[in-house]
């Protein structure tokens, strides 16, 4: 029998629509790269020579690394966390002591004040040791509390809430709905103002950390009223109060030991004081936190791409087939190959973007998109290559190897719990979706008005004279460049020469910007729906940025004298295999199967093609495709447990 069909929301498409491009950024008060590479305009000046932290800064960041490092080999069982699909409460205990939990926070509220590139490293380092622990630290640093706090909170604010952060209290971050996930204009948890407090009823899906938390930020709808100019706002929830319950701990194929669950709020009070920032603020606090919030997770998954390199390299070492070591056949040998050079790339990316952010001197909110984008999708796919490598010793589990006296190496886990990455703080799909909206933005500011229905033929007018200004200077400057130039970026050639890469990805961004110009004239306000084609542009984007990152760094390595030689060969490799997907690419902007693609969609879901569903049955359990969430009091158990 047929589930029951949830009521769709009666949000318009513009609506939906309107919320999103308001919680943007507006404007571009500061340079960013990776808007100019899309731009067509290849400025290696805003990333070379690569930015390097302070000293004191490094210092302070390598004298926790080891404390969290011997923390990690002592204390954490990896294996343990995922046969309990629960980190014990005195690692966690333990890692409050050595102040994990504090570890983007100023000193003055009790924290270590470490930079964004140190807080990356410690993370990819716990996160080779679980995921989970890594997941728990990112979810209460990069979005929970601490952040937003920074971002957007009061000094009083600060005053009350960091501390805790700092050293006792876990926070999570409450934004997804049972009905509700990229899309926040349908947002059904509300926050009612009633005298010097606001009331909350609702319901949140997948809070990451909600299990345990001690503090919740809620992001929930203010309906207008006098007084209030209503919106969606950020509220810190105590996660003791009376009305709070939380009614699941969630299960998911990787990531067992994470504590997600589901949370019911029923008549909450929260103090007006608990505000962060102006209502109708809550989207736009919530996407400038994960600016640098996202960043965590390429941290990790670099991290993830070290131990792949190191399995796969002492596995291939250690395996004989047909008289050769597998690492010397060229079917084995491609994928180290590809392994060991994207790793590269992924920590390049990693740390110019981390060290990007703590300068503050450029807009990184394209790069750190890019960054979570690229790199969860990289990371699955070397994951992917390691189970391949090992075999059949790949889908064993390590417990199995282990009861039959083989190296616990818990490949399968891995993959498992790298797939959520593709899915954690925005989508691959939603990620495409939002970089390509900051990469066409100056082309909306100029021409947006000519592809806007709604807009009136003067305004139409006015939009035209200003899009053949802009455009008649910027396109001539897409003809050439310094990509063509045989001598152009000679301070990269060192033994193997990077100048070469650096003048494909000049060309590239030229082409690219090219490419996007004919979208748009072609397809105009049609351009939003062409989601296979900004997809692609997206991901030539990422590319060309990861290319860049590669050689800088490279560079950087090499003026240092650590690993120099061995960083040019892996750059130049990345930066050759890049240059095959990226090709790739550009020839799939004009010639794919999207049109047919959604010709068969039409199909699909008219049921067309029911008939060929026959000859199967369904395993899935009966219920519901979305769990009612309707507001109200709770009837389940709560099994909320703080830890202390």
């Amino acid at each position: 029998m047929s589930a029951p069909t949830p009521p769709r929301s009666n949000v318009t498409e513009r609506e939906a629509r309107q919320v999103a491009e308001e919680a943007r950024e507006q404007d571009w008060r500061k340079p960013s790269f990776a808007k100019e590479l899309f731009l067509g305009r290849f400025r290696l000046d805003l990333i070379h020579p690569h930015p390097r932290p302070a000293d004191e800064a490094a210092q302070r960041g390598e004298e926790f690394l080891a404390k969290l490092r011997d923390f990690t080999e002592t204390q954490i069982d990896g294996a343990l966390i995922e046969r309990e699909a629960q980190i014990p409460d005195e690692v966690v205990s333990g890692l409050k002591e050595i102040g994990a939990f504090g570890m983007k926070i100023d000193t003055r509220y009790g924290g270590l004040g470490l930079t964004q590139v140190y807080y990356n490293k410690a993370l990819a380092l716990v996160g080779t040791a679980s995921p989970a622990i890594a997941t728990l630290l990112s979810a209460h640093q990069s979005i929970g509390a601490p952040q937003p706090l920074k971002l957007a909170g009061t000094d009083e604010q600060k005053e009350t809430f960091l501390p805790r952060c700092a050293r006792t209290d876990i926070s999570a971050f409450l934004l997804t709905e049972p009905d509700v996930g990229s899309d926040p204009a349908r947002l059904a948890t509300v926050a009612v103002p009633d005298g010097d407090d606001y009331v909350i009823d609702g319901v949140k899906l997948w809070t990451t950390n909600g299990v345990v938390a001690d503090l919740l930020v809620v992001m929930a709808k203010v309906p207008k009223s006098e007084g209030h100019p209503g919106g969606i706002s950020t509220f810190i929830v105590e996660a003791s109060s009376p009305g709070i319950t939380v009614e699941n701990r969630n299960a998911f194929m990787g990531l067992r030991g994470i504590e997600n669950g589901v949370t019911r709020f029923h008549q909450v009070r929260v103090p007006a004081a608990n505000r962060i920032g102006p209502e109708g603020a809550g989207l736009k606090i919530a996407l400038t936190t994960l600016n640098t919030g996202r960043l965590s997770l390429p941290a990790m998954c670099a991290g993830a791409g070290k131990w792949c390199l190191k399995i796969a390299r002492e596995w291939t070492d250690a395996r004989a087939q047909w008289g050769r070591r597998i690492a010397e056949h060229e079917a084995v040998g491609a994928k180290i190959s590809f392994i060991a050079a994207t790793t590269f790339a992924l920590e390049a990316v990693v740390d110019l973007s981390s060290q990007m952010a703590d300068e503050n001197r450029k807009d990184i909110r394209i790069e750190s998109a890019l960054a979570k984008l690229y790199a969860s999708e990289m990371a699955y796919r070397m994951a992917d290559e390691l189970v391949q490598i090992r075999g059949g010793r790949g889908f064993e589990t390590a417990a199995s190897l282990a009861a039959r006296g083989e190296r616990a190496v818990p490949a399968e886990q891995l993959l498992r719990d790298l797939r959520i990455n593709r899915i954690f703080e925005g989508s691959t799909e939603i990620m495409h979706l939002l970089i390509a909206r900051e990469a066409v933005d100056a082309h909306l500011s100029v021409a947006g008005d000519l592809i806007d229905p709604e807009k009136s033929l003067s305004d139409k007018a006015k939009a035209g004279a200003n899009a053949g200004a802009f455009y008649a200077k910027w396109l001539p400057k897409l003809v050439a460049g310094p990509g063509q130039l045989p001598g152009a970026y000679a301070e990269f050639r060192h033994g193997v020469d990077l100048s070469r890469h650096l003048r494909y990805v000049e060309r590239s961004a030229r082409r690219l910007a090219r490419a996007t110009f004919y979208g748009m004239s072609r397809w105009q306000g049609r351009m939003e729906t062409k989601q296979g084609f900004l997809g692609r542009v997206v991901d030539i984007g990422a590319e060309l940025f990861a290319m860049s990152a590669s050689c800088v760094r490279a560079e950087l390595l090499r003026s240092e004298g650590d690993h120099g030689r061995e960083a040019y060969q892996l750059a130049d490799a990345f930066c050759r295999q890049a240059r095959v997907r990226v090709e790739e690419l550009f020839g799939r902007l004009w010639t794919n199967t999207d049109d047919i693609d959604r010709r068969v969609v039409e199909g699909v879901m008219s049921g067309t093609y029911t008939w060929l569903e026959e000859g199967v049955v369904d395993p899935s359990g009966e219920g519901p495709w979305i769990a009612d969430a309707s507001p109200g009091p709770a009837t389940k158990e709560n099994v909320h447990r703080p830890i202390r």
